[in-house]
């Protein structure tokens, strides 16, 4: 993948649909990426910070309008939505939403990578993600103000418990390991530092717990390390 080109994150579940648009965009010069839901979409805008989505509206799962909500807490990344539904209502709500543009289905190839770049040039660049969100268990972490949200309630961290947290938040659903949270946390991998990342978990366990006592949100995964629960 050629980093110096601008990426495209596809939200679609239909799969031709998917396939043309990832033709006409690479075709046009975008490196794309896609997702055929809305939480998978969220997963990929932290991890690869695109520079706009193409989002559809009616996917399983989250829709496109649940969707957007979240990444708009996420980032300010362009979003133009590709639909089925083309009344104007629908286009009027997409922008009472805050979306960049509005394309209806059936669609013309050339008009998408027109509007593509269009948005893209109003827009400039976006914002890095901040905030991550993880709507199944009702949890958002800001990353700049270290406010933690938990089935809408705050919880207080210390800045090593937040340090734990923000960690495994980055790289989940994936198990991070001992020794990369010991070297994140602590900057150094010792059966010291790895002791105390297990206290601190501990402690993070009893704060989340208190809010949500029959669910355990940090999850070890014996001999390899933790992960966070971000599927209920």
């Amino acid at each position: 993948m050629d980093e110096s080109r601008q990426r495209i994150l596809v939200v679609e579940d239909e799969p031709d649909t998917v396939f043309l648009l990832k033709q006409i965009l690479r075709i046009a010069g975008f490196n794309v990426l896609s997702a055929p839901n809305g939480h998978e979409a969220l997963k990929k805008l932290a991890e690869y910070q695109p520079d706009l989505v193409l989002l559809d509206i009616m996917m399983p799962e989250m829709d496109g309008w649940e969707a957007l909500n979240h990444m708009r807490k996420m980032s300010n990344i362009p979003v133009i939505v590709i639909s089925a539904l083309g009344s104007k209502e629908d286009v009027i709500q997409g922008f009472s939403e805050g979306v960049d543009d509005y394309l209806a289905k059936p669609f013309y190839n050339a008009e998408v990578v027109a509007r593509v770049k269009a948005v893209l040039r109003r827009a400039g660049r976006p914002q890095e993600v901040s905030r991550l969100v993880f709507p199944q268990v009702d949890l958002e972490v800001d990353l700049l103000t270290q406010e933690v949200l938990f089935h809408r309630q705050s919880i207080r961290l210390t800045p090593k418990e937040f340090s734990v947290l923000s960690v495994l938040a980055k790289h989940s659903p994936a198990i991070v390991s001992y020794s990369t949270i010991s070297q994140s946390v602590w900057g150094e991998d010792s059966q010291d530092t790895r002791k105390r990342t297990k206290y601190l978990v501990y402690l993070l366990r009893r704060k989340f717990e208190k809010v949500q006592p029959r669910f355990e949100l940090i999850l070890n995964v014996d001999r390899l390390g933790y992960k966070l629960q971000s599927e209920p």
